[in-house]
């Protein structure tokens, strides 16, 4: 039985990330999505206007679950680590090497580029979101903390360290926290 409502959306949009993981971007079409997902290009079309937004709402459905999964440790360093820890187990079902392909069908498409922004741009879907109001409310981060520098930071030397092939292990986690994001956190040292 194919499923209807948002079971039938979610289905699509795992279907849809899955070949833009497998063929990347520029040879990603709707018509493999709706062969692979059992839909029909109208179904997809009634939701998506084209493929980049449908692009755009497969990266955003699958943020959103990896953030849900992050688990409310009951401190900020502990948050932090089991945040960068599912950032490093993303990288298994989205490599970094996509980003790159995006990155370069951006150039030349302005309606990846908008959905590629919106996406990279939204706060709702910053990891680093609920771990940080929940330190705010512990006491633990000041209502001021720079929540976007803390994703960027984190974010780019993860980046960094995949792009190298450097390891991204529980020592350089826990450096990365320690060293560098508590430190942000709290306003620097003091």
């Amino acid at each position: 039985m194919v499923p209807r409502g948002e079971a039938r959306t979610a289905a699509i949009l795992d279907t849809a990330l899955r070949v833009l993981v497998a063929d990347g971007y520029e040879r990603f079409t709707i018509d493999s999505v709706a062969a692979q997902a059992h839909a029909s290009k109208t179904t997809i079309y009634r939701r998506w206007n084209n493929k980049a937004e449908l692009v755009k709402s497969a990266l955003d459905a699958h943020d959103a679950n990896c953030n849900d999964q992050v688990p409310d440790t009951g401190s900020l360093r502990g948050d932090l680590i089991a945040t960068l820890d599912m950032l490093r187990r993303k990288t298994a079902s989205i490599p970094p090497t996509l980003y790159t392909d995006l990155m370069r069908a951006m150039e030349h498409d302005a309606e990846l580029a908008d959905a590629i922004n919106r996406h990279l741009t939204d706060p709702g879907l910053s990891p680093f979101d609920a771990p940080l109001s929940r330190a705010v409310s512990r006491g633990e981060a000041r209502a001021d903390v720079d929540r976007e520098l803390i994703h960027d930071v984190a974010e780019a030397m993860l980046t960094h360290r995949l792009t190298m092939r450097a390891t991204v292990d529980d020592t350089f986690i826990g450096r990365l926290v320690d060293d560098v994001l508590i430190v942000l956190v709290r306003g620097g040292v003091s």
